[in-house]
């Protein structure tokens, strides 16, 4: 009977899923600033971006980035297209300008374990957008994954700004 015991505990453990779960289960798109010839541009005004939440009130999603390069935002699961409202403020206040962008994209679930929550990857297949601060957004990478490093869009403002 011990032995019977001990056959079916080492079948069970050895049943047992051993796939990790990722640690890092942000789902987000990096932004790069650019200047126009690609090289790396810190911006000297302040920004901020918001979006709409499902029940159609803002909320914002990066808050304040002063001096930055770059800026990760998070991408929806639900929607076929994010549009996300950056605002643009300098430090005396003469300056604030808005730009509106639409991303679209298509969703597909993402399986790793059945004890790993669930999780949606992207493939980005159009960006529009306003053109008050922003002079263009490129996408350089259209599948948005874990890869927190991986850039998926370059971001070029205007030069006068």
């Amino acid at each position: 009977m011990k032995r019977v015991t001990y056959l079916f505990l080492g079948v069970l453990i050895a049943a047992c899923t051993s796939i990790d779960c990722p640690v890092e289960s942000n789902v987000a798109t990096l932004y790069q600033v650019c200047h126009s010839d690609g090289t790396e541009l810190k911006l000297s005004d302040t920004i901020t971006v918001t979006t709409k939440t499902a029940s159609d009130s803002d909320t914002i999603v990066y808050n304040k980035g002063i001096g930055i390069s770059s800026f990760a935002l998070p991408i929806s699961y639900k929607h076929p297209e994010d549009v996300l409202v950056f605002n643009f403020d300098n430090d005396n206040n003469s300056l604030h300008i808005s730009d509106t962008v639409w991303i679209k994209k298509e969703d597909y679930p993402h399986f790793e374990s059945v004890d790993c929550s669930a999780a949606f990857f992207h493939i980005i297949t159009d960006v529009r957008y306003t053109c008050n601060y922003i002079d263009s957004i490129v996408i350089k990478n259209p599948s948005v994954t874990y890869d927190s490093k991986t850039v998926h869009f370059y971001f070029y403002p205007k030069s006068s700004n």
